[in-house]
């Protein structure tokens, strides 16, 4: 085997095969311990975060720092085991657009695009961007929803090519 065959397969190897439910699964478990440290160091630091976060919508501080606590552990484990993965996402994604909106409201003296790479607005957009692909994308055959979706088609004697088609 020569070293063109070589570079051929390694190359064929490389950029032709595809590994989406790997990947989905790679970005599930990051973007879960990710918001998962977010919401374990607001446990930790509870009284200075409550301090931070302004009055929402008839809440109180602690109430609604209490809710984005749940929000944030809650449905990352689910995000990270893949179980009613698109349905987790939304109040997640909700939450980040509420913490980019107070992000860019304490901001309001400067213009947006003095904004560097260092500042705190980039974090919920990006957030953001990761569970819109989750939601679209849908958690991947690495996923309890998988094994869940396979059952209930089992169940009714149907077949898994037509069922699903795309996963």
């Amino acid at each position: 085997m020569g070293i063109k065959n070589i570079i051929k397969t390694v190359y064929i190897r490389t950029s032709g095969y595809s590994y989406t439910n790997l990947g989905r699964l790679f970005l599930r478990l990051f973007v879960g311990i990710m918001m998962i440290q977010f919401g374990v160091r607001q446990i930790a630091h509870f009284p200075e975060a409550v301090n931070l976060l302004p009055l929402l919508d008839g809440l109180n501080s602690e109430w609604a720092m209490g809710i984005f606590i749940g929000i944030e552990i809650v449905c990352s484990i689910f995000i990270m085991f893949g179980f009613i993965t698109r349905l987790m996402t939304l109040p997640l994604f909700i939450s980040m657009i509420v913490a980019e909106y107070y992000v860019l409201h304490d901001r309001l003296h400067e213009a947006t695009y003095q904004l560097t790479w260092q500042s705190y607005g980039y974090l919920p957009i990006m957030f953001m961007g990761i569970y819109f692909f989750i939601l679209l994308v849908g958690p991947g055959k690495i996923s309890i929803d998988y094994f869940l979706s396979l059952h209930l088609i089992h169940s009714e004697d149907k077949s898994e090519d037509e069922e699903l088609e795309e996963v």
